[in-house]
């Protein structure tokens, strides 16, 4: 046994491919394997792939066998993660060299505030840039966060685009800038935005925040600067290469450059070695790739078949030969190194067999990454080749680079460089329109397919999907727009409400309502009750009035199709949004009630429920409040409606307390906050705080329940939270109860502590409180 080749190829196998091969040394199936990890089937059969070409083995029982002698399936690492404070996404590969640039960045942001790492695509800014953020983000309070831009094609999302990475939830009252630039004002943090290259009318947006937070620093990449006041260029150059004519294998290893490709070479060759011959001519190779870490990567790879001296002489080859005449037009006056990169994506592509230069142009489809199954839809129609294996191909070759999402699936990503090279391929082929078809189609039919479980158990499983796709909903809703094909956008958006409503980016579902709206008419009538619905929502918290009309259009069409089960939802939604109006609004909702309990359509029935406690609420009938609520929470309990668990939940707290019943209240917010807690809801949790304060006042408790009332309305002011509108009355009377309790610097000393505490922290405080309670 041969202990160096054991510890490469410890190094190669990832966590997750460790689990399934230990998994199938025991002699697990796929499908047990899959139920075992929580995968689906198609992932363990990818990951079963990857293990057997990294072992260079052809089937299960050898990859066992091959395992078990080389001691691979001793001390196999975990996959649990660690518990990273900062969001910054984990790079899959070792990082090499570049001493001297992270020193000289390092000491720029120490003056700096805005600082640009700038260069052709390719140079590895993006690398340099999380490897730098990593280790300074600890000197910030907050840490550090990064952004990546590459999948937005719109400038008007960035605000967007940072919001989500920062967990802000976008207030529809306000522009999203405005509820960022008072959220960053508070905290102390290092942003790291990818990729501004190709939404640079954003730039001044940088200055606005940078203005509005004097405690943020921003790092960006972009392949030009962002020509702003105060901004710190630093131009990212390419990796040290070996120096003299004649090269050893010690002064090959030396260089950046040299090391890269050993290193990434010995990734798809664990056996892969070099000597004095080979050294030199893979340090011509990376003289011939100026440098540039995504060229060298794109032909160290190749050494999986061929070796160092025959990968040269086919880059001479085709470098003096006709191959790269295919260039795109225009770029022949690109910079060298533009050129060079270039050369190298051109490179690699020819060398594809028909059938993956196919697939690797269709993956130009998506937007910021694709699963495994999405791929097999949209891309593999005609080929003559398995998805799987072609797809297993372009990963291999580092055209595709694939990483695993926290619940262990696969996915798979285009460098922004080579993205733009794909985007060409597909554009300049006859199938662009079909692809972009199938893209629509693929994604339509899950949303409408996940919709129904929206309102089940699967909220939080799916919502957490559809964040993984947002950048490719975006491409469908706007590719249909454009196109005149507005059916797929009004779908897609209609089956898409819950997530905008439930998880709060409403103001972008709002966006493209908006544009929809106007083009209703271009749609069959059939499609019109869901949209309406949806963009009635979308309107919900900054124009009642608007969102009134919406359902109103909503039910006067549910009506005409004879469309009952989109007539009840009309009706209850329209209830609510007359809830100050009850002598009209409770009709309504009793009316759409009535229609789903007649349907036994129990999301209906729990929704009717919830909204006629919340009109009888608000206008001070408890007692058929608590009924209804009751009654909801049972309902929910059958669908495994957790979401709404945890809002009945704070409402039968908030009966409790009118009631004057605060223990009763008070087991009701420890309920909630529990299931927030689960969910990793902090929207949530922060709301149980303010719930849990309204009956720690009057028992005795004015100080705890003062800070847990500025806990909770820092931890939302630092996310860009709001209270619906029902329950800010409720907070408003929790407030004055606990500020009359208290004198005013006994207030504003208890209100300042909790305002200091994260909300990690403050749920903790009140957690340990409950443990003393339960003594």
């Amino acid at each position: 046994m041969d202990n160096n080749n054991g510890d490469l190829l410890r190094n190669t196998l990832t966590a997750r491919e460790y689990d399934i091969l230990t998994r199938l040394s025991t002699g697990l199936t796929d499908q047990e394997i899959a139920a075992d990890l929580f995968l689906s089937p198609n992932t363990v059969r990818w990951y079963n792939r990857q293990i057997y070409s990294k072992l260079g083995v052809s089937n299960r029982t050898q990859a066992v066998a091959y395992a078990k002698n080389m001691d691979l399936l001793e001390d196999a690492p975990s996959t649990a993660r660690p518990a990273y404070r900062h969001r910054l996404p984990m790079p899959s590969t070792p990082f090499i060299g570049r001493g001297r640039e992270i020193a000289e960045v390092t000491q720029l942001m120490q003056t700096s505030r805005l600082l640009t790492l700038t260069g052709v695509g390719g140079t590895g800014k993006t690398r340099l840039a999380l490897q730098v953020a990593e280790e300074i983000a600890g000197e910030f309070t907050d840490g550090a966060c990064f952004v990546d831009l590459a999948p937005l094609s719109d400038e008007a999302l960035v605000a967007n685009a940072i919001a989500r990475a920062l967990d802000v939830i976008e207030n529809p009252v306000e522009p999203v800038l405005i509820t960022l630039k008072r959220v960053l004002a508070a905290r102390e943090l290092l942003l790291l935005l990818d990729n501004f290259e190709h939404v640079i009318q954003a730039a001044p947006l940088v200055s606005e925040l940078l203005t509005a937070a004097p405690a943020v620093k921003v790092m960006v990449t972009s392949r030009e600067p962002l020509r702003l006041a105060g901004e710190q260029e630093y131009p990212v150059p390419p990796l040290t290469l070996a120096a003299g004519e004649i090269v050893s294998t010690k002064s090959l290893l030396d260089s950046e450059a040299g090391a890269l490709f050993v290193q990434r070479a010995q990734m798809v060759r664990p056996h892969f070695d070099i000597t004095e011959a080979s050294a030199q001519a893979i340090a011509q190779v990376c003289s011939r790739m100026d440098g540039l870490p995504l060229a060298i990567e794109l032909a160290a790879v190749r050494c999986k078949l061929l070796t160092p001296q025959v990968l040269l002489e086919r880059l001479n080859v085709t470098q003096d030969g006709s191959a790269l005449d295919i260039l795109a037009e225009g770029s022949r006056d690109a910079p060298p190194r533009h050129r060079t990169l270039r050369h190298s994506i051109e490179w690699s592509y020819n060398l594809l067999d028909n059938d993956e230069k196919t697939l690797f142009a269709r993956l130009a489809v998506f937007r910021g990454g694709r699963s495994l199954e999405a791929i097999e839809a949209v891309c593999g129609e005609g080929l003559s080749i398995d998805v799987f294996d072609g797809l297993a191909s372009l990963v291999d070759k580092s055209l595709v680079q694939q990483k695993e999402t926290p619940d262990g699936e696969p996915r798979f990503v285009l460098l922004e460089t080579i993205q733009e090279y794909a985007q060409e391929r597909l554009t300049a082929s006859s199938e662009a329109p079909a692809v972009q078809r199938r893209h629509a189609e693929y994604f339509v039919q899950l949303a409408e397919h996940v919709e129904p479980e929206l309102r089940l158990s699967g909220f939080d499983d799916w919502c957490q999907r559809f964040e993984l796709e947002l950048d490719n909903l975006r491409t469908v809703l706007g590719w249909a727009l454009d196109n005149n094909e507005v059916s797929y956008a009004v779908r897609l958006a209609g089956a898409l409400c819950l997530f905008w409503y439930g998880k709060r980016p409403q103001v972008e579902g709002h966006y493209w309502t908006k544009q929809l709206l106007e083009r209703l008419d271009d749609v069959p009538l059939a499609y019109h009750p869901k949209f309406l619905i949806c963009a009635g929502h979308m309107a919900f918290l900054n124009d009642f009035d608007g969102a009134h009309h919406l359902f109103e259009q909503a039910l006067t069409v549910s009506r005409e199709l004879g469309d009952q089960v989109h007539t009840a939802w009309a009706l209850i939604f329209l209830a609510y949004a007359m809830h100050l109006e009850p002598e009209v609004a409770m009709p309504l909702a009793e009316e759409g009630l009535a229609l789903f309990r007649m349907l036994n359509h129990q999301p209906g029935i729990a929704q009717g429920l919830n909204i006629i406690g919340e009109i009888s609420r608000v206008n001070g009938d408890d007692e058929r409040a608590k009924q209804v609520y009751e009654e909801c929470l049972l309902v929910c309990q059958q669908t495994g409606e957790v979401r709404r668990i945890c809002y009945m939940c704070y409402n039968l707290a908030y009966i409790a307390q009118h009631a004057g019943e605060h223990e009763q209240a008070i087991e009701w917010g420890y309920r909630g906050l529990h299931l927030a807690c689960d969910r990793d809801d902090k929207h949530e949790m922060a709301n149980a705080l303010a719930v849990l304060a309204g009956s720690f006042g009057p028992i005795g408790q004015p100080q705890r329940a003062a800070r847990m009332l500025g806990a909770s309305e820092a931890a939302a002011e630092r996310m860009g939270a709001f209270h619906h509108p029902s329950d800010r009355p409720e907070v408003e009377r929790v407030i004055a109860v606990v500020r009359g309790q208290l004198d005013d610097a006994a207030f504003q000393e208890a209100w300042q502590a909790g305002c200091e505490m994260s909300l990690e922290q403050a749920v903790a405080y009140v957690l340990e409180e409950a443990h003393q309670r339960s003594k």
